[in-house]
């Protein structure tokens, strides 16, 4: 799996670049309001529960990820939306292409490369959830949720069962070094604790090189726990335990 990115790069895009950009998400904000609404209507119905799943959550391994609903993240309201290739490829892959993501996401190239990836978990077993995270309506970074484990990084660290791993990155440069890193991983990993019972703890493993990132884990109560050597990358083990979650 790619290391969890919370970039602080500050690097300057092209005006045209920027524009493509707020076009790009402005659409999928649209095409995601629109999606919800027939949901909603098709929730209404008699004998429809509310809890409805779409078609593209996969099997429950995640305690139901699509019907969990905005995050507690104060006055802006973020949600997890799960991805759907044909709506969000275009924004993801582009994502995918900033130098600065693909240091540590190894994703940049045609969108194909990200398709396939993107493919991999949503028509797998359901162990990996990956999501647009929405903020304000606005789609402005990427997530994985996933079964750590279930995961081959289960074999690298003492796993407990459902412990719940994340990936983020930020999208959009101007998003970049505010702080939204650190508000989101708390936000998220308070709403995974909020809707898996059986988890105890949140982990993530960034590159150890990627300073920004593992400083956002620990502004949002991970702890640092050990360094893992895995496939690709040293990585910083962090570890968000539902005991301490209100203390740290």
């Amino acid at each position: 799996m790619p290391t969890a990115d919370s970039s602080t790069d500050r690097s300057p895009s092209s005006s045209t670049d920027d524009t493509l950009d707020l076009h790009l998400r402005d659409e999928l904000a649209a095409l995601i309001a629109e999606e919800r609404a027939l949901l909603a209507r098709a929730d209404t119905r008699p004998g429809t529960s509310s809890r409805t799943r779409p078609p593209w959550a996969g099997p429950d391994l995640l305690d139901d990820l699509s019907a969990w609903g905005p995050a507690p993240s104060g006055s802006r309201p973020f949600e997890l939306v799960p991805v759907r290739i044909d709506r969000d490829l275009a924004l993801i892959s582009r994502w995918m292409n900033d130098p600065a993501v693909a240091a540590f996401w190894d994703l940049a190239g045609p969108d194909e490369i990200a398709a396939a990836h993107l493919r991999a978990q949503i028509e797998g077993d359901g162990r990996s959830v990956p999501c647009l995270g929405v903020l304000d309506g606005t789609p402005m970074s990427y997530w994985e949720v996933y079964r750590a484990d279930l995961d081959p990084i289960a074999r690298h660290y003492a796993a407990r069962p459902h412990d719940t791993g994340l990936h983020l990155l930020i999208g959009a440069v101007g998003d970049r070094g505010r702080g939204f890193g650190t508000g989101l991983l708390r936000a998220v990993s308070d709403l995974i604790l909020d809707h898996r019972p059986a988890c105890t703890r949140v982990i993530a493993e960034p590159d150890i090189r990627n300073t920004p990132s593992v400083a956002a884990f620990l502004g949002a109560g991970f702890r640092f726990q050990a360094e893992l050597e895995l496939p690709g990358k040293r990585a910083a083990l962090m570890v968000r335990d539902r005991l301490h979650r209100h203390l740290l």
